[in-house]
């Protein structure tokens, strides 16, 4: 995949699970992404939109760095959390990032004691996440990247407040939004809690 100083190992990982080719998407994006900057990015179903925000995570973080998680990405349920899980298993084989993904359907005794061990990448639903930070008392400030998938059915879920929340409990992080349509709700909650956001809108034929 030709994106503008792609991580070799990212890239190599990226090649042998097929993908060769940069969509609009990551490649309008990846720059952005990669800079720190605040971004909504909406693209239709099935437009890699998790392998965009797999890649650019695994691109920033680049390897494993202290205890505390430093990439927290909200998914809708548990189907999301395992299929993203997966999907950094695949694209981080070169890397030594630790990945965990938490839903409302798991142990959550067994959830707190693998991020105080030291995590990296924590990919979970509103509601796990929001119970494990607020009862267990981790350090979220060292998160670098926060990251809501499928944003505006999250809203449609009414977990706005605890996106915002989570939000407002990291002083200093990049914040990106990924969404099918940027309804009026996305749009309002990122120009609430996102420092000038870009907002890439990509064709729907893509």
């Amino acid at each position: 995949m030709q994106l503008k100083k792609i991580n070799p190992n990212l890239q190599k990982a990226l090649i042998e699970n097929g993908l060769t080719e940069a969509n609009e998407m990551q490649q309008e994006t990846f720059s952005t992404i990669k800079s720190g900057a605040d971004a909504v990015i909406q693209s239709g179903e099935k437009t890699g939109k998790s392998t965009t925000i797999v890649l650019n995570v695994i691109q920033r973080l680049e390897k494993t760095q202290g205890e505390s998680t430093r990439a927290l990405i909200i998914v809708e349920n548990k189907e999301r959390v395992l299929e993203m899980e997966e999907l950094f298993l695949k694209l981080g084989t070169y890397t030594d990032l630790s990945i965990l993904g938490v839903h409302d359907k798991g142990d959550i005794d067994y959830d707190k004691n693998v991020i105080s061990m030291g995590l990296d990448v924590l990919i979970g639903t509103p509601a796990r996440v929001n119970t494990l930070f607020s009862s267990a008392g981790f350090n979220i400030n060292t998160i670098k990247m926060f990251v809501v998938d499928d944003t505006e059915i999250l809203m449609r879920l009414r977990m706005d407040a605890v996106i915002l929340r989570l939000s407002q409990s990291i002083e200093k992080t990049q914040r990106i939004f990924f969404c099918n349509t940027i309804t009026e709700r996305v749009e309002s909650l990122a120009n609430n809690i996102m420092i000038e956001p870009l907002f890439f809108e990509m064709e729907d034929d893509e």
